[in-house]
């Protein structure tokens, strides 16, 4: 069973008990995280669920193991001639995260009512 999850603007894929890099967002070391932007959920190649755009009652939920840094960019800008030079650096920061359950609760029910509506409109 596997997951994709957006966090931060972007997207991963997960799997339980994997640990994960994922954006900087608001928390504490050891502490956990519910993830409920979940664009895919698949039980096996043939039970995959997609979202519009997010898995109605899919969650993920995350354990934050430790903050870490990715290595430097350095950024160095020059103009020929000129005698402009500048130098910046940035280091991201991630979280590593290990994913302690992906669960659904419900969400057949609202694909059996859209269904009923559906063919109520014909």
């Amino acid at each position: 069973m596997f997951a994709v999850i957006e966090v931060g603007g972007k997207q991963y894929q997960v799997e339980e008990k994997k640990e994960i890099l994922i954006e900087k967002v608001e928390g504490e070391v050891g502490k956990n995280l519910t993830i409920k932007t979940v664009v895919l959920l698949a039980k096996s190649d043939s039970d995959v669920t997609i979202g519009t755009p997010y898995v109605a009652g899919a969650t993920v939920e995350l354990k934050l193991l430790e903050e870490v840094k990715a290595d430097k960019i350095r950024v160095f800008k020059m103009k020929a001639k000129k005698r402009y030079q500048k130098t910046q650096g940035h280091r991201q920061k991630y979280w590593k995260a290990k994913v302690l359950k992906i669960t659904k609760v419900g969400g057949a029910k609202k694909e059996v009512e859209s269904e009923e509506k559906s063919e109520e409109k014909k």
